[in-house]
């Protein structure tokens, strides 16, 4: 079932996850351990993110900074393809502009399809540092609405390669991200919710947000994206804090601010006391956002299932 198709038909708020692959070389098994965990609560759909390969600089033995290019994170297709067919569960991958060529993204669409799986999560990526090469007449998706286009193409039949014959259309469900404290490469909210409006008229169908720790963020992103016009839902995503350190790297890495409240306490307790603050933060987000009756919430897990499971069983799930 597609995304929307569940938003839709739910009577109460839906709760679902988002989950990274192993490293390369890394264990699945701790991964499925991590679903096993949260089925338990029901998502209607899981989230699994792609990753490009990126550029990396290790230090010498003598000194010296080394460049390396590390390849892409593999595992995003056949988890979705685990979380879909073992655990019955709406898998929704993300499609990254970045790192990969307008041609794979096709392949990688196409491989989708096959396993029956019709959502997407289309985003442009962040810079890895690492432009791939591109030859033999291949191009890229530049910004997020070039890929949204290629994938509405896709639905309508329209391949890359010209003159195929009969070409099946695709129906894919075409989730982008959004940004309550904007994107950190707009010059304001506004704007960055225009961006957003072109990507929604560019056929997206709904939206889920960056993590945000002080929920005036989302009501007021919501209210502005309807001013402009956006009428597609609106999911807000969390997180839950599980260290002290945490409450730097956070901003740091996705630009968001940490309410001070939030950062006293941190600072006040022990280390072995932050994922509980954490937990008891995400649980007044959580119980506002309900309150409110917003149609999902969107939990940033990754692979570690003990925050949530810490923090449903505070809310009585």
């Amino acid at each position: 079932m597609k995304v929307i198709e569940h938003l839709a038909k739910a009577s109460s708020t839906l709760i679902s996850f988002e989950i990274i692959p192993p490293k390369r070389g890394g264990d699945v098994k701790e991964l499925l351990k991590v679903l096993d965990d949260i089925v338990k609560y029901n998502p209607p759909f899981i989230d699994i993110t792609s990753h490009p390969a990126e550029v990396v600089y290790e230090e010498t033995p003598g000194g010296e900074m080394r460049m390396k290019i590390k390849r892409k994170r593999p595992g995003t297709l056949g988890i979705c393809a685990l979380v879909q067919n073992k655990y019955n569960v709406d898998a929704v991958p993300h499609v990254l502009c970045s790192g990969f060529t307008r041609e794979e993204t096709e392949d990688f669409l196409i491989e989708l399809h096959y396993l029956q799986i019709d959502n997407v999560l289309a985003i442009r990526g962040d810079d890895s540092g690492y432009k791939k090469p591109v030859k033999f007449g291949r191009s890229v998706n530049e910004y997020a609405i070039d890929l949204i286009r290629q994938i509405i193409d896709l639905n309508q039949g329209k391949y890359l390669e010209e003159g195929l014959l009969d070409a099946e259309p695709m129906d894919f469900c075409v989730g982008i991200a959004g940004y309550p404290e904007k994107h950190y490469e707009a010059p304001n909210l506004i704007t960055d919710i225009r961006y957003t409006k072109a990507k929604v008229d560019a056929g997206a169908s709904y939206i889920v947000t960056q993590m945000f720790f002080d929920n005036k963020y989302y009501f007021e992103y919501v209210e502005l994206c309807r001013k402009e016009g956006i009428n597609v839902p609106i999911i807000p995503g969390l997180k839950i804090i599980t260290s002290k350190s945490q409450a730097y790297t956070l901003p740091k890495n996705f630009y968001i601010d940490i309410p001070p409240q939030l950062v006293d306490e941190l600072e006040k307790a022990k280390p072995e006391h932050a994922l509980e603050i954490g937990v008891n933060w995400a649980y007044k987000q959580v119980e506002e956002l309900l309150n409110k009756n917003v149609p999902a919430i969107h939990f940033y897990i990754m692979q570690n299932s003990k925050p949530i499971n810490m923090l449903m069983k505070k809310l009585g799930y």
